[in-house]
């Protein structure tokens, strides 16, 4: 049983890695066609739209964090603090989900256009 906790909690530090690199690699590609299209430096939509590109990476990256955060809880350390910890750092992830989509989209997620 060790060897499949420590299979999965290898499996988890890479998703959570992966989430990261999702952060990094679209906040980067995003500022590269920002800063790629000087000609619409003046427009607000070229902005808005580096914001929302950026916000788009960030809300991915933070599933893959979760996803890897609920595994390891639920596989290797399933012990009530750890659930704790685990359920707060799902609430503050969520919100902070939401928040960005409301922001980038300008209504609730569950809404329709």
């Amino acid at each position: 049983m060790e060897n499949f906790k420590d299979i999965v909690t290898i499996a988890t530090y890479g998703i959570e890695s992966f989430g990261v690199l999702v952060v990094i690699i679209g906040s980067l590609i995003a500022t590269f066609h920002f800063l790629s299209s000087p000609k619409d430096w003046p427009k607000e939509e070229t902005y808005q739209q580096y914001r929302c590109s950026v916000g788009r990476s960030i809300i991915l990256g933070l599933e893959f964090l979760i996803a890897g955060d609920v595994i390891r809880t639920v596989i290797v350390t399933h012990s009530l603090s750890s659930v704790a910890v685990l359920a707060l750092l799902v609430l503050i992830r969520t919100f902070l989900s939401l928040t960005l989509a409301m922001e980038i989209e300008g209504r609730m997620p569950w809404q329709k256009f």
